[in-house]
C-alpha cells in the first residue's frame, strides 16, 4: 500500500471515528430509565379510560391489529417503498408482546423511537409524532394496552430491503429526519386551537400521510402540504390548498362533522382517510372535534389563482366517447349534470376531488369502487362499483377527461397512458 492510501484511509478513520460517536450520541443518548421505580405508572384510576380514548381516536388499533386477527396482536403488513414492515404486537404477553415492557420503556419507543432492548425502530412507527405525547398521555396508553387480554404470536420479521432495515442506516435516517421532541403550545393562541394542534400533530399524527416526503421518506413532520401515499396507490390532498382539502373557508361544524361521520356538505371521506374516520376520528369527543377543527381551518393556505389567471383545460379529444360513458354508467347515480343525489351520491361538478391534479384517487374510485366511512352518524354509506373488468385503460381516459372538464370543472385531461401507468403501479 502506498503512502497516499494509507494518509487516505487515515483521514477517513480520523472522520468515520467523530461521525460515528456523533450519530451514537443523537440516537442513543436519551437517558431514560428504563427500570426501578420511576418506570412504573402512577397508579390512577383515570388512566385506562383515557388510553382507550387514545388508542381509539389515533387509530392504534387499526394499524396493530391483522385482518381478522386478535385485537392489538401485530403481524399487519405495512408496504414501503423499501420493503414490507410489520405491525407489533402491543397486548401484555411477556414474550411477544409487551409484557416485560415497562411504562418507561413504553415512553421511551413513543418519544425516542427505542424498543425496550434498546433497538431502533423503523419509522413506520410514527415516533416522528408520538414524541410530542405527553408523558401522562403515554402512561395512559401503556395502562390500556396492558390492560388487553395477552395474545402470544409474534410477527414476522420486517423484509426491508437492504441496508433501510439495518441499525446503521436508521441511526442516519434519524440523524437527518427525527429529534425527539414536545409540544410547545403557542400563547398567542387559544385553548382551542393548541388543543387542536395537539390533537393533529400528535395524537391522530395526521402529517404521517399528509406530509411532503422526499425519496428517503423524510419529511417536515408538521407540513400538511399533501404526498402520495408510497405504496398505497392514493394521494393524500393538500390541507394548505384550497383547491386540494383545505378547509379554510369551511363552517367550523363542516369540519368537525367530517371527521365525525365522513360525510359533510362540501365533501366526504374516501380511501385511507375513510378508514381514518371510521377507526379513529369517529370516536373524538365533541370538544376535540371542535379543536381539530379550529386548528385546520386556520392552517395558512396558498393563494388560488383568479379565474382569469386560470388556463381552461383542453378538451380531450374523446369528450364524445366519454359522455357516452358517462351516461351508461354514472349519470343514474351522479346526475346528467353531475349534480349528485344529496346523501347518498357526491356531486361530481365543483368537486375538488374530480379536479385534483394527481389523478391517483380518482383511478382509484373508477376502478376498484369502495365505500365511504361507516360511522354512527353515517352507518350506512352508498357504495361505488368497481369498474377494473368493465373499462379498458382508453375508455376510463376518457371518462375521467369529460367529468374532469364538464359543469364548470377545469382540471387537464388525462390520457390512456396515465390511466395504465397508474394501474400498472397498484
Amino acid at each position: 500500500m502506498t503512502k497516499h492510501w494509507r494518509r487516505a484511509l487515515a483521514a477517513l478513520a480520523a472522520l468515520a471515528l467523530p461521525l460515528a460517536a456523533w450519530l451514537w450520541h443523537v440516537n442513543y443518548n436519551d437517558g431514560v430509565d428504563i427500570g426501578g421505580a420511576a418506570a412504573a405508572v402512577p397508579a390512577d384510576p383515570a388512566l385506562l379510560p383515557r388510553g382507550a380514548y387514545l388508542a381509539r381516536t389515533g387509530n392504534c388499533l387499526a394499524c396493530h391489529t391483522a385482518r381478522g386477527g386478535p385485537l392489538a396482536a401485530g403481524g399487519r403488513p405495512v408496504a414501503t417503498p423499501f420493503g414490507t414492515v410489520y405491525a407489533s404486537n402491543l397486548t401484555p404477553d411477556l414474550d411477544t408482546g409487551l409484557g416485560r415492557w415497562s411504562a418507561a420503556a413504553f415512553w421511551r419507543a413513543l418519544h425516542h423511537g427505542r424498543s425496550a432492548d434498546g433497538r431502533l425502530l423503523v419509522p413506520v412507527f410514527p415516533y416522528t409524532h408520538t414524541t410530542l405525547l405527553t408523558r401522562a398521555d403515554s402512561d395512559a396508553l401503556y395502562a390500556y394496552f396492558q390492560s388487553l387480554p395477552p395474545t402470544r404470536g409474534r410477527p414476522p420479521a420486517h423484509a426491508l430491503r437492504w441496508p433501510y432495515g439495518s441499525q446503521a442506516a436508521l441511526a442516519v435516517w434519524r440523524a437527518l429526519y427525527f429529534r425527539p421532541g414536545s409540544y410547545q403550545p403557542e400563547p398567542a393562541r387559544g385553548d382551542a386551537w393548541n388543543r387542536g394542534a395537539y390533537l393533529v400533530r400528535a395524537v391522530a399524527h395526521c402529517t404521517a400521510c399528509h406530509a411532503t416526503r422526499d425519496a428517503l421518506g423524510g419529511a417536515d413532520w408538521q407540513s400538511l402540504g399533501g404526498a402520495r401515499l408510497p405504496a398505497q396507490g392514493w394521494y393524500a390532498p393538500s390541507l394548505l390548498d384550497a383547491r386540494e382539502a383545505g378547509v379554510a373557508d369551511w363552517p367550523e361544524e363542516d369540519i368537525a362533522r367530517l371527521l365525525k361521520t365522513g360525510v359533510a356538505e362540501r365533501g366526504s371521506a374516501s380511501g385511507p382517510m375513510a378508514e381514518v374516520v371510521m377507526h379513529g376520528t369517529q370516536h373524538l369527543s365533541d370538544d376535540d372535534l371542535a379543536a381539530m377543527a379550529t386548528y385546520l381551518k386556520s392552517l395558512p393556505q396558498q393563494p388560488v389563482p383568479a379565474a382569469s389567471d386560470t388556463p381552461g383545460a383542453p378538451r380531450h379529444r374523446s369528450t364524445g366517447a366519454g359522455e357516452k360513458l358517462y351516461e351508461q354508467h354514472c349519470a343514474s347515480c351522479h346526475g346528467t349534470q353531475g349534480e349528485g343525489v344529496a346523501g347518498a351520491y357526491p356531486p361530481l361538478a365543483g368537486n375538488r376531488a374530480i379536479t385534483l391534479r394527481p389523478i391517483d384517487n380518482l383511478l382509484q374510485a373508477v376502478l376498484f369502487g369502495g365505500f365511504n366511512a361507516a360511522t354512527a352518524g353515517h352507518p350506512r354509506p352508498y357504495g361505488m362499483p368497481p369498474f377494473t373488468l368493465t373499462l379498458g385503460d382508453a375508455d376510463i381516459a376518457a371518462l375521467l377527461s369529460y367529468i374532469r372538464t364538464r359543469w364548470g370543472n377545469q382540471a387537464p385531461e388525462v390520457s390512456p397512458l396515465d390511466v395504465h401507468t397508474l394501474r400498472a403501479a397498484m
